[in-house]
């Protein structure tokens, strides 16, 4: 009778905990990047004061800007986004997770967004990136003191799920991009690096060097479509070992079955939590599009006929959520 009451005690606790935290706070930051210029970093988080609706871009937002943070201990989620996106790529998926208690953390990859694409190609410079963004949200961030630095977790899609498989371990052999292109030469990663060019491996003595060492701080992972999958053999992701939660689109156009999610998902040494979305394509994964962003970037834009990408985020937000909650206890 003493445990279920304290039990039942405790479950009021954090029931009440949740119940007054309910809105998300946000701001804009820069965050210095050595050898290289400036991240812009959107950082979503708890708070109890209310919000309001905020442009952000071609995008609309529910958030309370500048307010304070609600919380002690919080979970970290640093998020990737993919070739040519930007911070907001995945807005809906950071308000959800901020809502539930979690602090978000995304950048802007220098040279591989929507306004410059200069350095598209070079993809080995994203992991570094996204690791500074971490440093800076532990220990640089005003309220970093509110973070719980034992409970990091990363989200990624695309070129960001590449960059979130390097950050957690994996190293790929660039030596297979050749053969794949030569293969396929009309793939997405094929055209990007004919029209750009790719930059050369880190070591010329070392074509698989991975861009940066594992990052032992995340410690679960979100990865949507991920670019170059097929660039980790089972022995490049060996080191592997953390929970993945593992998302595919049926109908994905730009990364096409098997050579991306599946092959990372054949690889992978424990077998992920793995979620293939019927009738998905590609950019379904990005956040719901308005009628703004709709006129300017139809291609991302589109989905299949009878494929409604508003009803699938609130499927994918929520198992966002409960994987992150489960896996950062």
């Amino acid at each position: 009778m003493k445990r279920r009451g304290l039990l039942a005690a405790a479950c009021v606790v954090l029931w009440t905990a949740r119940a007054v935290a309910v809105e998300a706070g946000f701001q804009e930051v820069q965050v210095a990047n050595p050898g290289d210029q400036p991240m812009t970093v959107g950082i979503w988080y708890p708070t109890e004061e209310p919000a309001r609706e905020q442009r952000l871009g071609t995008l609309v937002q529910s958030v309370a800007p500048g307010a304070p943070v609600a919380g002690e201990h919080l979970p970290l989620i640093v998020v990737s986004h993919g070739t040519g996106g930007w911070y907001g790529s995945h807005i809906d998926t950071a308000l959800a997770l901020a809502r539930a208690g979690f602090v978000v953390a995304a950048p802007t990859h220098p040279g591989d967004n929507y306004q410059d694409q200069s350095r598209a190609a070079q993809i080995r410079r994203r992991p570094p990136q996204l690791q500074r963004v971490t440093d800076y949200m532990l220990s640089e961030w005003p309220d970093h003191a509110r973070i719980d630095p034992q409970r990091v977790g990363a989200l990624g899609f695309s070129a960001g799920g590449f960059t979130v498989l390097a950050d957690i371990g994996g190293a790929p052999d660039f030596t297979r991009i050749k053969p794949h292109c030569e293969a396929h030469p009309d793939y997405f990663e094929c055209t990007l690096i004919k029209r750009v060019g790719m930059a050369p491996p880190p070591a010329a003595a070392d074509a698989t060097a991975p861009t940066s060492i594992r990052d032992p701080r995340i410690k679960a992972a979100v990865i949507a479509a991920p670019a170059l999958g097929y660039t980790f053999s089972g022995e490049g992701l060996d080191p592997v070992t953390i929970p993945i939660q593992l998302w595919s689109a049926e109908f994905d156009h730009i990364l096409p079955a098997p050579d991306y999610a599946d092959a990372v998902r054949a690889n992978l040494p424990r077998s992920p939590e793995f979620h293939l979305v019927a009738k998905a394509d590609h950019f379904d994964f990005l956040t719901p599009c308005t009628a703004e962003l709709a006129k300017v970037a139809p291609d991302i834009c589109q989905s299949i006929a009878g494929f409604d990408r508003a009803e699938f985020h609130q499927r994918f937000d929520a198992e966002v959520v409960r994987f992150f909650r489960e896996t950062l206890q």
